[in-house]
């Protein structure tokens, strides 16, 4: 294995939980998870060599994968119709009321559009407003502001499944 190859795999290994995460937040279903985490590498692997230093890995590496968990969103938006599948089971028990809640805020979170799921993803990822700002490439202020009206717009969309 060579010198690049190597610190690709370091990087790789360093942030895969970063990358998990990304991908899992966009899709949770599975089969889609791991195709957005390989073309995540894909693209980290196509800009290792460009990348300069100027901001942090971990930086890079949310940037990367932000984009192209959006970037495959839209695609797949303008190329896929789908129809949508019932179940007859619940994944959740009924008495399990913590688990119900962590399923509806992250359903939630799943019905805001991608940039507010990326800045809400970065925030529940402990990042500072000006990490976020810089991996959004947009001021602190300006983060703490939109988080504000995510945390509105969630607490609207669980008053309204109440």
């Amino acid at each position: 294995m060579n010198n690049k190859e190597e610190r690709f795999n370091q990087l790789v290994y360093d942030h895969k939980r970063t990358i998990y995460t990304v991908c899992y937040m966009f899709s949770n279903q599975p089969y889609e998870v791991e195709e957005l985490f390989q073309e995540t590498l894909i693209r980290l692997w196509i800009g290792f060599d460009s990348f300069n230093g100027h901001s942090q890995e971990r930086t890079w590496v949310y940037r990367v994968a932000l984009n192209t968990a959006i970037n495959r969103r839209k695609l797949r938006r303008r190329h896929i119709e789908t129809v949508p599948l019932t179940l007859d089971i619940d994944p959740v028990p009924p008495d399990d009321f913590r688990a119900r809640q962590v399923q509806e805020l992250h359903d939630n979170i799943g019905r805001l559009d991608p940039m507010d799921r990326a800045l809400v993803l970065l925030w529940l990822d402990d990042l500072s407003y000006a990490d976020i700002g810089a991996i959004m490439g947009i001021s602190a202020s300006n983060v703490g502001t939109r988080m504000l009206r995510i945390k509105d717009k969630l607490i609207e969309m669980s008053n309204k499944s109440n």
